[in-house]
């Protein structure tokens, strides 16, 4: 680990010991709560990675269906967030914590006063270990307050309940069950990008350029970032298996921004910087296959079926889900259980 790294590692957990504290998240003493009230609404999530992006996107719907004439606010990392929320039509304000507070100090701190300037009725943190997030809520002036975590008493019974686009969705459940909103208990809905039919046709037209459009089509991404990147003998095992196993199905490369290729570009591949193309894109294929990754995030929110492979802890946290999709353990499962188990989406 570079020397960067250790002091980001280090600065990230001191501040979640100095913040872990801050708030209490049960909203009850507030007294009954008048869902017509509720006009402005602030979801903090401030991360820049796409993927992280696209996982707050069904406590976005839970919001926009339990407030239906509200505007909500989200308080982000990085520049991706407009193009990612494009279409959801009830986003108001975008507010971008600086990527590197301290060189630009006098935004970092404009921040918190537009934030505590905006009278929120309700302020959201999704992340219960985001310091920035806890801060934001705490700052905020907001009557309703949701921190990210429940009271120490509660435990939501739910197997699904580590999933990180899923938890905070149960937790704002929970809170407004305390003040008189029924939970319907209903599936937390999934992940979307929200592409317009424009946008899928338009993916259409690019991936036939592609591919043999009488075929079904395979899609993979063999990039990954860190730990999570799979090397180039796994994917060239792998794609050999898939090669014999779907000879009359199109196989074809989505490629990252780095533009490599863990199997030096042997499949016909597409490559765009467009986060929208390259999910209009996905959302033409029969399944995506790929590691943990912000793509594999993109092609889930574009309603792809998606395999995603986990060799780390991180599979009940980030696993996809609905459209058919699964996320596999790679630490136990060999290239003949992924064989298996694409064949029994694919059939």
């Amino acid at each position: 680990m570079s020397n960067l790294k250790k002091v980001n590692v280090f600065r990230r957990s001191l501040m979640r010991n100095l913040t872990k504290n801050i708030g209490n998240s049960s909203i009850s003493k507030s007294g009954p709560i008048d869902k017509n009230k509720i006009k402005k609404v602030l979801i903090c999530r401030p991360n820049k990675r796409l993927g992280n992006l696209l996982l707050i996107t069904p406590l976005i719907q839970e919001v926009t269906v339990a407030f239906p004439d509200c505007k909500i606010d989200l308080f982000v990392k990085g520049t991706l967030a407009p193009i990612v929320f494009e279409n959801y039509t009830n986003i108001d304000k975008i507010i971008d914590l600086p990527k590197k507070p301290f060189k630009e100090l006098i935004k970092y701190l404009k921040v918190w006063t537009l934030i505590r300037k905006q009278n929120y009725d309700m302020v959201i943190n999704v992340d219960q270990n985001s310091s920035s997030g806890r801060l934001a809520v705490q700052f905020s002036s907001a009557k309703y307050k949701i921190f990210g975590d429940l009271p120490e008493n509660v435990k939501l019974p739910y197997e699904d309940y580590e999933h990180i686009a899923k938890y905070p969705v149960y937790n704002l459940r929970y809170s407004l069950s305390q003040v008189g909103l029924e939970d319907k208990k209903e599936p937390v809905a999934l992940i979307d990008l929200k592409l317009s039919q424009d946008e899928i046709a338009n993916g259409k037209k690019i991936l036939n350029k592609i591919i043999d459009e009488q075929k079904k089509t395979i899609a993979i991404f063999t990039f990954a970032t860190g730990e999570k990147c799979y090397g180039v003998e796994w994917w060239e095992e792998f794609y050999t298996a898939l090669k014999k196993e779907y000879p009359d199905y199109n196989i074809f490369e989505v490629l990252p921004v780095e533009n490599v290729s863990q199997i030096n570009f042997q499949a016909p591949s597409f490559y765009s910087k467009d986060v929208r193309e390259i999910g209009s894109v996905l959302a033409n294929v029969d399944v995506f296959i790929g590691a943990d990754s912000g793509i594999m995030h993109l092609a889930s929110a574009s309603k792809a079926t998606t395999v995603g492979l986990f060799s780390g802890g991180n599979l009940k946290k980030y696993e996809p889900y609905g459209n058919n999709s699964i996320g596999v353990d790679t630490n136990t499962n060999k290239v003949s259980d992924f064989i298996t188990i694409i064949n029994s989406i694919l059939h």
